[in-house]
């Protein structure tokens, strides 16, 4: 049976535009409702995508598909492609994030089968729809749409570095796919319920599909993604935050420059990292040990300090899905005392995670 995330479904994300501030162009409009497409994963954090729309877009998902020897699972209904076109559907999302970000060839006669049954095709990998014979041949014989998202908009500018307006927080993980979008997402949320102007923005394939707009940094090229940063948070009224989704690790193989960029460009006032409790080696590359929480927050304020002289730690995101509430309780207090910080799982909110949002906001 495929294995299904435990974590707490939200019922509405954040708004990604706000009225005191600029932004860069949403990505064109999107056709749905969607259909989750995850292949035939085994791996979890690969399936990102359709996790972070099955929570944070849920109105917009009816159902997913998988093939043969999947073993992830949304929790969403079973669907064939015309199933799924029946039940009001409009799109097939693939649903997942792969290292590499390709597009596997045995994936091809379902995509085709998706457009045959009505429904465009929405992609966040690096390769690109159009640049697969069959898929192209197809679209273009039954009139159907093949969206890529990953894709940068154009004139990006080299950072200047110089500070600007506004406020900003940024996310950093200790790996990849443990909770820095997620947090990001509930962060936004939760300043605006306090009547703080804030929006999410959105650096990732699954943030710009749900909050509609944002810059993917993975695919922008490597001297100008500081400046994709600066792009991504201009100047805004002092009291506005914008809460930046981060990427990758500081201490990741081979991710670790996408992460810089983003520290160097967004240039924050605040940082919360994020962790996986239990989580010990790097996501596909298992020779790499993951970094102490400790070691990252030390990091990243001395990196961080190049573009933003008082640079600050609020405090700390655990991804504590894979354990019951009595032990997260636990491993949260335990975590607050050891580090000297708020410690919290914003998808289990609470007095924990209303710590946490303070201390962003001191």
């Amino acid at each position: 049976m495929p294995l299904t995330s435990s974590s707490t479904p939200s019922s509405s994300a954040p708004s990604s535009t706000t009225s005191s501030s600029s932004a860069p162009p949403p990505v064109e409009a999107l056709p749905g409702p969607y259909l989750l497409f995850l292949g035939d994963t085994t791996e979890p954090g690969y399936a990102k995508t359709a996790f972070g729309l099955r929570d944070w877009a849920g109105h917009r998902c009816v159902g997913e598909y998988v093939l043969a020897g999947a073993m992830v699972s949304t929790g969403l209904p079973s669907l064939s492609p015309a199933q799924a076109h029946a039940r009001g559907a409009r799109a097939m999302v693939i649903g997942v994030a792969n290292s590499g970000g390709f597009i596997p060839e045995h994936w091809v006669p379902a995509l085709l089968e998706a457009m045959e049954a009505g429904l465009d095709i929405i992609s966040g990998m690096h390769a690109r729809l159009r640049d697969i014979n069959g898929l192209r041949e197809a679209a273009d014989r039954l009139g159907r749409r093949l969206i890529d998202v990953r894709q940068p908009p154009a004139g990006i500018p080299i950072a200047s570095g110089l500070p600007r307006q506004g406020k900003r927080l940024l996310t950093l993980g200790t790996d990849c796919a443990l909770g820095k979008k997620y947090t990001a997402l509930a962060l936004a949320r939760a300043f605006n319920a306090r009547g703080v102007d804030a929006t999410f923005r959105a650096t990732g394939q699954t943030g710009i599909l749900i909050a509609g707009g944002g810059i993917p940094m993975d695919a922008v090229v490597a001297d100008f993604a500081a400046g994709a940063a600066e792009m991504l948070s201009p100047d805004a009224p002092p009291d506005h935050w914008d809460v930046i989704e981060g990427q990758g690790s500081l201490f990741h193989p081979a991710y670790a420059g996408v992460s810089l960029a983003l520290l160097h460009g967004s240039q924050p006032d605040v940082i919360v990292v994020c962790h996986e409790p239990g989580r010990e080696y790097m996501l596909g590359h298992p020779r790499f040990a993951v970094p102490s929480i400790t070691d990252t927050i030390e990091l990243a304020l001395q990196l961080g300090a190049r573009t933003r002289p008082g640079i600050r730690c609020a405090g700390v995101s655990l991804n504590t899905s894979r354990l019951d509430e009595d032990m997260a309780n636990r491993l949260l207090a335990w975590e607050t005392e050891r580090l000297g910080l708020p410690v919290a799982d914003p998808m289990r909110s609470g007095a924990s995670f209303d710590r946490l949002v303070e201390a962003c906001l001191a």
